[in-house]
């Protein structure tokens, strides 16, 4: 039996790997021009599925229903907002740049997990944050070139921004709900008030697409369901294991895993300025953590 920090550590291992692949599969549905609302209705179903069937076979506390009520909804609406941003940026911006950029996110994870804890920023963390703002200036550079149009280059940027701040929500919100209400209960009711907000999204804004295409949408969202069920339970069970900080810090790098992917399935540049930004986001994980 694992003990209590390997436990965490392996969960938290698990997650990286399969949410990095999942996240891959954002950059697959931007190229094959699939509806991401459509996109994201079918991904958030299908792990609510799951989520209920591992519910009712799980001897977990409930928890108060009222936290588990407020958390999902909290989670739910804002993953479902950085999921449809960060697939529309993916349409507008190289994922070599997409996808650091939205891992500034762990930026406000980390400041508020230090800040909620009473605990202060060392000389080494404020350095990380500083690198962290500083990607954002290398990368956006770095995207200006690459964009031929000025408005994707403004829209990209403007989505990617959105779903920082929703990815951040998302994150702290999952680790109040790790320590407090039963995980699968809290993925069940998330997810399906995800689904909701899609499914709302999909049929009022929408756009009519190809039916090869949104075969497409769901075959990939039903991928996506299977890689995050597991993927985000193994990362509520870190979270209930272990800290914030260093869990949101290891997970966040499985945007190398999707550039890698992009890079040889896409065969997508890697700029020098590009690694450059990748490297000082590592750079700021790195001293984040200290």
């Amino acid at each position: 039996m694992l003990r209590r920090m390997d436990s965490w550590y392996f969960y938290t291992v698990m997650a990286l790997l399969l949410l990095g692949t999942q996240r891959f599969l954002y950059k697959v549905a931007a190229e094959q021009q699939c509806s991401s609302a459509l996109t994201s209705t079918v991904f958030m179903a299908s792990v609510t599925l799951l989520s209920a069937a591992a519910f009712l076979t799980t001897s977990e506390p409930l928890g108060r229903p009222s936290t588990l009520l407020l958390l999902a909804l909290l989670n739910s609406c804002s993953f479902a907002f950085a999921t449809i941003t960060h697939i529309e940026a993916l349409k507008r911006l190289p994922a070599g740049v997409t996808f650091p950029l939205t891992r500034l996110s762990l930026v406000v994870v980390i400041c508020f997990s230090l800040l909620y804890l009473d605990e202060r920023l060392e000389p080494l963390q404020w350095l990380g944050v500083l690198c962290g703002f500083a990607v954002v200036l290398i990368l956006a550079q770095d995207a200006k070139r690459e964009t031929r149009s000025q408005p994707n280059l403004r829209a990209g940027l403007l989505l990617v921004a959105i779903c920082i701040l929703c990815g951040a929500v998302a994150s702290i919100s999952s680790k109040l709900a790790a320590e407090s209400v039963n995980k699968a209960a809290f993925m069940t009711v998330s997810y399906l008030f995800g689904t909701i907000f899609s499914l709302g999204i999909e049929l009022k804004w929408g756009r009519k697409t190809p039916s090869g295409r949104s075969q497409t949408a769901v075959v990939l969202g039903l991928l996506m369901g299977g890689l995050n069920f597991v993927g985000f339970y193994a990362f509520l069970s870190a979270l209930a294991r272990g800290p914030l900080s260093a869990i949101a810090l290891i997970t966040g790098m499985h945007f190398v895993i999707a550039i890698v992917l992009a890079v040889v399935v896409y065969r997508e540049k890697m700029t020098l300025q590009r690694a450059f930004g990748i490297g000082m986001t590592l750079l700021s994980v790195y001293l984040l953590k200290h």
